[in-house]
């Protein structure tokens, strides 16, 4: 080339570390060794949100090349950019020397131009005449005491136990202009990585939250038109890869399977629900909601005419601690249209609310736990509200008692229901409590410890309030409109009794108002 068109391509090079990368990178590939570094799409869209956001974090599938991804990246900076420090933390040394090595063979096989000489060259430190420079270290007590660089690396975050202390400690530094990305596959709850990650999809914290499957890799698809070392290595072995994902499923425990390829968080024990159908419900939920109540509830479907809804809550004292939680599920078609969920709001506060969407929701069902606080929020939808439409048991008492039998009972019929489809959950937090809802060592069912079960154990009382539904619609509501003909009920062989406070209602009663 030309001076002129060097510095051309230099300056292409310097605004577009993608052209850059795919262009100039070299990796070493398991198969056909030293390869030009040629970018996937899922590839792509990994740089583009480090170009467009201080914070990233990503989940990611084992061995999608993700860290090569961050090396590369790195090398970009510290060559294009002056004055900067990169510093890449990994779990141990042995990570960290490889990560610095692969970035090391990278500048190795670059042209001539696009390499400003190398200042500073050891087992943890490249530094270039950019006076940029790449620190990779491994994780360690005092780690975060020297991470201080215009962009934090942390390579495999789940599985680096002190990770919460480093961050504590470099966030200062880097919250007045630096940049971090975080990346890892899944390693279970309760950790440092999960919890951001989780906050991140909430939208309340900084992170910007990257998530890449297996499916986005080609590699784990047949090439008829391209080389696939996947592809190769499986035909060697006289395997199919259309049939990949059965071959390595039955090769794995299904947990690890959810994790490593599906980036399932999951409990470190047994899930109560099966890992496979936890995977089919969580695909089927929805973000297409409204908002009220400050956020507290989450609205998928408003009230519709004709329709039956049932309300099933969980109450807690509103200080802090536990939740309160309420379910609205439609009885026509077991969809959960509606969700509550918080900590903060005091048992009148509830109760008005409950009342409110109860009268919204056609007179909708109410079925409320009378444990301790429990007896509470009745006493208030009852007695100063007047809402005629509760639950009450064989001993004439409002309410559902959970005992240490029936919670039992209620939780299998909870499994069966949602392994059946007979409800549909459209929460992504029902299905996260899901994922951290375990079987211990005692056999008993309850939330992984640092973990709530609120949203489960509402959602049980749904389902139990739901099989015991009587197949007609409530008196108050058939007075109210006109006679038309609603959508059928599915049929049931339990009642759901029901106490107003105009007295008892029978079905001969229902049936003779409907004629």
């Amino acid at each position: 080339m030309e001076k002129q068109d060097l510095l051309e391509e230099f300056m292409r090079c310097k605004e577009d570390p993608i052209y850059f990368i795919s262009e100039y990178i070299k990796v070493t590939h398991p198969v056909r060794g030293l390869v030009p570094f040629k970018l996937y799409p899922f590839q792509h869209r990994i740089i583009e949100n480090l170009e467009n956001n201080r914070f990233n974090i990503l989940r990611k599938f084992r061995q999608a090349g993700c860290t090569t991804i961050a090396a590369s990246y790195a090398l970009w900076v510290i060559i294009f950019q002056k004055h900067k420090q990169v510093v890449i933390l990994s779990k141990g040394d042995t990570e960290a020397t490889e990560v610095l090595d692969r970035i090391k063979l990278m500048y190795d096989e670059l042209p001539k131009f696009l390499k400003p000489g190398i200042v500073e060259d050891n087992k943890h430190t490249l530094k270039l005449g950019t006076n940029s420079t790449i620190k990779s270290r491994p994780s360690g007590r005092q780690s975060g005491r020297s991470l201080a660089g215009s962009l934090l690396i942390i390579d495999e975050a789940a599985f680096i136990e002190n990770i919460d202390t480093i961050w504590a400690a470099v966030y200062p530094i880097i919250s007045t202009g630096g940049r971090a990305f975080v990346l890892s596959t899944v390693n279970g709850i309760g950790n440092w990585y999960h919890d951001v990650y989780q906050k991140a999809i909430e939208g309340v914290n900084s992170f910007n939250p990257i998530d890449i499957r297996w499916q986005e890799h080609p590699e784990y698809q047949r090439q008829e038109d391209g080389f696939s070392w996947l592809y190769e290595e499986m035909k060697a072995k006289g395997l199919d890869v259309d049939k990949w994902e059965e071959t390595t499923k039955a090769n794995m425990p299904m947990k690890q399977w959810l994790q490593e390829y599906e980036c399932s968080f999951l409990g470190t024990g047994d899930t109560y629900i099966e890992g496979s159908v936890l995977k089919e419900i969580s695909s089927q939920t929805s973000e297409n909601y409204n908002i009220k109540y400050n956020n507290r509830m989450r609205v998928w479907q408003e009230p519709q005419p004709f329709y039956t809804y049932l309300i099933a809550c969980d109450t807690a004292l509103g200080r802090g601690r536990d939740y309160s939680a309420f379910h609205v599920i439609n009885m026509y078609n077991g969809q959960q249209v509606a969700e509550f969920y918080s900590n903060r709001t005091p048992i009148n506060e509830f109760a008005k609310i409950i009342a409110e969407e109860g009268m919204l929701y056609n007179i909708a069902h109410i079925i409320c736990e009378r444990n301790t606080i429990g007896n509470n929020l009745i006493d208030w939808l009852y007695n100063i509200y007047e809402y005629e439409n509760l639950w009450y048991d064989e001993k004439d008492d409002l309410g559902f008692l959970v005992t240490m039998k029936n919670r039992d009972t209620i939780l299998a019929d909870l499994e069966e229901a949602i392994r059946t489809n007979l409800i549909k959950i459209n929460s992504t937090r029902t299905c996260d409590e899901l994922m951290t809802f375990i079987i211990k060592d005692q056999g008993r069912a309850q939330a992984e410890k640092g973990y709530h079960d609120d949203l489960i154990m509402s959602l049980a009382l749904a389902v139990y309030g739901y099989k015991n539904l009587l197949d007609t619609t409530p008196l108050d509501y058939i007075s109210k409109i006109p006679h038309k003909e609603a959508p059928p009920m599915p049929s049931k062989n339990w009642k759901f009794r029901m106490k107003t406070a105009t007295g008892d209602i029978s079905e001969e009663d229902l049936r003779w108002l409907i004629k």
